[in-house]
């Protein structure tokens, strides 16, 4: 059984949670507002709040971070290693300092082929980064994110693929939920 409603185009809407770590300057939790003000159906879940969250009720997960150290934040992979059921749908969201975007998401990626999970897609853009010796000089990319790029990840989410074809049956090794 899908936990989605058919809207009047047609489409599926699906039951959506984000789970999200955002503290440095906020970068990520602006675009995840701006998605949930047009969507207002869609959970945000911190990660520093919540440890064990069952998330098999959703039908897909998006997962967000700013990077830290070229990775998503531990804790969202964490996070994501103990609550991400099996065989769902995901899609990443990040924002970052520099400019090594390659590798950003190797990570939590291989998290999500471990758990047979589909990544339907990716959305990134600069976000202020004032960590470390650049906090001497002010930070790179005051302005980030800009409004485009704020609208660009609304955007993202619209376009997702509305439909689901895997109903996540364990979470943690455990049988939470039946096909």
């Amino acid at each position: 059984m899908l936990n989605c409603l058919i809207d009047k185009r047609g489409k599926y809407n699906m039951k959506t949670a984000i789970i999200y770590y955002s503290k440095h300057h906020g970068n990520t939790k602006k675009l995840l507002d701006a998605i949930v003000e047009k969507n207002p159906d869609v959970k945000l879940i911190d990660v520093t709040d919540k440890h064990e969250v069952n998330l098999c009720k959703y039908d897909r997960i998006g997962i967000a971070s700013g990077i830290y150290y070229g990775n998503f934040a531990k804790q969202v992979i964490t996070f994501a290693k103990v609550n991400l059921p099996e065989f769902t749908k995901v899609f990443l969201i990040y924002t970052y300092g520099a400019n090594n975007k390659e590798s950003f998401t190797k990570e939590i990626k291989k998290v999500a082929r471990d758990l047979y999970c589909d990544v339907d897609g990716v959305y990134s853009c600069n976000g202020f980064d004032t960590f470390g010796p650049l906090r001497l000089i002010g930070g790179i990319h005051r302005e980030n994110p800009t409004q485009d790029e704020i609208n660009g990840a609304v955007d993202f989410y619209a376009a997702l693929p509305g439909e689901k074809i895997r109903r996540p049956l364990r979470q943690g090794g455990k049988i939470v939920a039946e096909a």
